[in-house]
């Protein structure tokens, strides 16, 4: 709890808000695992090539992200 606390300090945040961003990212990644297994369910598992391109279009979509922040930084 003094981890949590001293996190929720330094991002300048109340501890409960802290809790309730964790539950939420929580209930999101839970959400998504259960419409994953459900769509797996359905039409199978992922095969590693489109586990591949899944993961180069996260990996593009994450870089673009940080750029956007760094160029809003930067100006």
């Amino acid at each position: 709890a003094s981890a949590m606390s001293s996190a929720a300090r330094e991002a300048g945040i109340p501890l409960s808000r802290l809790i309730a961003s964790a539950a939420e990212r929580e209930m999101r990644l839970s959400f998504g695992r259960r419409l994953l297994a459900e769509w797996q369910d359905e039409h199978g598992a992922f095969t590693p090539e489109e586990l591949a391109a899944a993961r180069a279009e996260i990996a593009a979509a994450d870089l673009e992200y940080v750029q956007g922040r760094q160029a809003a930084g930067a100006a």
